[in-house]
């Protein structure tokens, strides 16, 4: 059983805390002020200290200084009603595991205090390395049901010669798949030749097709398949059915051997219903089909996905940021998504590059999309244009933009948010789910 230290001068919250942890297994010991708590971590050893920042004479940071200084140190989180950017950025410093802001939510908190005491075990046990290799196929990450399938499907493929269709709405990684199936196959010592199908003229297509055979033996990766011209369409056709080409200026054929790989984030059978797709090279491209999940869809994939964006970035821009912090991580995962897995790529990214602290704050956030967003930066332009306005549709957009903004004031709090918009917290679930945005049942405590 787990042993936990609850620091607070409040005796209503220790007494809840108590409840709550006991409930879930705890063991809970209870102390009403900091120069009590460090008495007792002399005394005694605890897997988790939660602790209030703001107390008389011995504060939160101090009984955190005085916990990392026993051996074996537990596990810190802090809580707060005085949340600031400065002393989460001092608590995280001080080594803190996370830092929550009252009035917090009761189903987040409890997964905060899972979370901390997964993290210790996992630490002290030497897991951590072996349970991020399990997160990992080959350059994919994920552990989630749906991430599973797909590596699932490319093990069963990888080594015979099909051609392969990855499907999948654009930034979900279908390159990545695409190079997993690569380097999982028999061909993985000969090159794999990506070809941007959307982006390169019809000429420098059929060059980079047939104008040279450096994919001989390996893999040639189709990306955007469904951009190809009609007169592509039946030269990429010919190769497949016969394994041959004529070099571009060229009139001998030769031989190739290579395995297709190909991408599109358009339904292909549909572009072969309205004629803009060759039914019979769809069905050759498509022997195989491996449908890539959006990132809504994967179940528990954003943590992972992040912390890796993470240490990504935090290495290559030489700064010591070693996690998002839980508020941080409760906005991203409100948030739609619309560009995938390389969308919240590009927000960690910014995010490490505008973070001045060692931990993701919620304010280093900019998230671009419009529903299922909490940060929005920006002034409106008022324009009636010269045709007006449709009055409903620009107040239904203002009042949206109040109640976001409301959401990130209160990072997340619908109480305080209804509070600062002087609404009633079920006029704000009834706004926030027209938004698109997701609404639970729970209560803030």
């Amino acid at each position: 059983m787990n042993s936990i230290l609850v620091v607070d001068d409040e005796n209503s919250m220790r007494e809840f805390l108590e409840i709550l942890l006991t409930q879930e297994g705890y063991q809970v010991t209870l102390a009403e002020n900091g120069e009590k708590a460090c008495g007792i971590l002399d005394e005694s050893r605890f897997d988790l200290v939660i602790t209030d920042i703001r107390m008389k004479d011995i504060d939160g940071i101090g009984v955190l200084k005085k916990a990392k200084s026993v051996d074996p140190a537990p596990t810190v989180v802090l809580i707060s009603a005085f949340a600031t950017a400065e002393t989460a950025v001092e608590a995280m410093r001080e080594g803190a595991y996370d830092y929550i802001p009252k009035p917090f939510k009761v189903r987040e908190f409890k997964e905060i205090v899972k979370e901390a005491l997964r993290s210790r075990k996992q630490a002290e046990s030497g897991e951590e390395d072996r349970l991020k290799s399990r997160y990992h196929f080959d350059c994919l990450i994920g552990e989630s049901p749906q991430i599973k399938k797909v590596y699932d499907l490319i093990k069963r493929v990888a080594q015979t010669k099909t051609n392969i269709l990855i499907s999948g709405e654009s930034g979900t990684g279908k390159e990545l798949v695409a190079k997993a199936i690569h380097q999982a196959s028999q061909r993985n010592e000969k090159p794999i030749v990506t070809i941007n199908c959307a982006g390169i003229p019809e000429n420098l297509i059929e060059s980079e097709l047939f104008g040279y055979r450096k994919a001989d033996g390996g893999t040639v990766f189709l990306d955007e398949v469904g951009e190809l011209t009609p007169a592509i369409q039946v030269k990429l056709l010919r190769v497949i059915q016969e394994r041959t080409f004529t070099a571009v200026g060229g009139t001998e054929e030769k031989s190739v051997d290579v395995r297709f790989v190909s991408a599109t984030n358009k339904d292909l059978e549909e572009e072969v219903i309205n004629n803009n797709f060759r039914e019979d090279l769809y069905f050759r491209l498509n022997v195989i089909h491996i449908p890539v999940p959006p990132l809504r869809k994967r179940d528990g994939d954003l943590p992972l996905l992040a912390q890796h964006f993470l240490e990504k970035y935090s290495n290559e821009l030489g700064k010591e940021i070693k996690k998002m912090s839980a508020y941080a991580m409760d906005i991203l995962a409100q948030y739609a998504f619309p560009g995938n897995v390389r969308e919240l790529e590009n927000i960690i990214e910014r995010s490490v590059a505008l973070e001045t602290s060692n931990i993701v704050l919620p304010e280093s956030l900019t998230l671009s999309d419009y529903k299922g967003t909490l940060s929005r930066k920006g002034r409106r332009r008022l324009d009636l244009g010269s045709d007006g306005i449709n009055l409903d549709e620009a107040m239904a957009e203002i009042e949206g933009d109040y109640i976001l903004k409301a959401m990130e004031t209160a990072h997340g709090s619908k109480q305080r948010a209804a509070r600062l918009l002087g609404i009633t917290m079920r006029s704000l679930r009834y706004r926030l789910d027209k938004l698109g945005l997701k609404s639970s049942s729970d209560d803030d405590f």
